[in-house]
């Protein structure tokens, strides 16, 4: 997959995952970011059940991606309430 491609699939999958999860984007750079790193801990996640990783620019990649991302969010948030990330 090409630079573009992983940065729009970021863009997408974090604003989605936002929305998800805080009910608002956090600005294209940090969307970005977080998509990205969604669909790194995504893949990880679905390879883990038997079931492919990110595979290109399509909507099952999305989907991965998205679930990462909200993962993500999620793991954050539950450790910046308990106080262990400042």
């Amino acid at each position: 997959m090409s630079l573009l491609a992983w940065i729009i699939l970021g863009l997408i999958a974090g604003f989605i995952g936002s929305k998800i999860v805080n009910n608002t984007g956090q600005g294209v750079l940090v969307d970005i970011l977080l998509g990205v790193i969604g669909a790194v801990v995504g893949g990880f996640l679905f390879e883990q059940f038997g079931q492919p990783g990110v595979s290109g620019l399509n909507l099952y990649s999305l989907l991965v991606a998205v679930v990462g991302a909200v993962v993500v969010l999620w793991l954050y948030h539950a450790l910046v309430r308990r106080g262990r990330i400042v």
